[in-house]
């Protein structure tokens, strides 16, 4: 029976491999997207202006406070309501960048402020505005910080796309859920699921970890 199984499941490696690219366009897509508007926020985050400060802890705060799940269901099922209709994939995107942007935020927001004020203040005694100072001087320096965790945020995140199959986004974990229905070997399918976002997951997290290192290794210097 289990060989069986195990043909069944090579048969529909191809289901599966469409599930991977689709998992890898959503989060790509997100990703990207999600880094933008993460680091426009986190700048805004850590800025002097209290009102925008304001306005993007409470949209980071109403995001990181609530389930991911809940997220999706608002944008895939109750925006029709109000006239605003979405595909399932374009709505997996929508959600799972606004999730990425607001744990991003929080990173790029923590770095900036973990600069020491005395750059800062050596930037604005040197002439430099308020652009300048950001591009030049407390960017790089906060790059050491950030990179580490936002790499990680995003091997967390396309684990958490895996929730975007509720709305009927056929990636990885849409094509197990299918695929134990014909093939009643829940360990098997859903091993080969897993391994499949380990393929896709492991790179990001080498990637963490030689970062983290780098780092490490640039600030004992200097």
């Amino acid at each position: 029976m289990w060989s069986f199984y195990f043909n069944e499941l090579v048969n529909s490696l191809p289901f599966f491999i469409k599930g991977l690219w689709m998992t890898v366009a959503v989060s790509g897509l997100s990703l990207i997207a999600g880094t933008i508007i993460g680091f426009i926020c986190g700048v805004i985050r850590a800025s002097g202006n209290k009102l925008l400060k304001f306005i993007v802890g409470a949209w980071v705060d109403l995001i990181r406070g609530t389930p991911f799940l809940v997220q999706v269901f608002i944008i895939f099922f109750i925006l029709p309501g109000i006239g605003i209709e979405l595909e399932a994939f374009a709505a997996a995107v929508i959600a799972l960048t606004n999730l990425a942007a607001s744990f991003i935020c929080e990173i790029v927001a923590g770095g900036i402020l973990a600069v020491p004020s005395g750059q800062r203040e050596a930037a604005t005694a040197s002439g430099l505005s308020a652009y300048q100072q950001l591009r030049y001087i407390i960017l790089p320096q906060a790059m050491r910080t950030i990179l580490p965790p936002l790499v990680g945020q995003y091997v967390l995140l396309v684990k958490d796309s895996s929730v975007v199959s509720a709305i009927g986004v056929v990636d990885i974990t849409r094509v197990g859920w299918l695929t134990v229905q014909r093939i009643p070997e829940g360990l098997m399918v859903f091993g080969l699921v897993g391994i499949l976002y380990f393929i896709i997951c492991y790179p990001l997290i080498n990637l963490s970890n030689f970062l983290e290192r780098r780092m490490t290794v640039v600030s004992t210097r200097l």
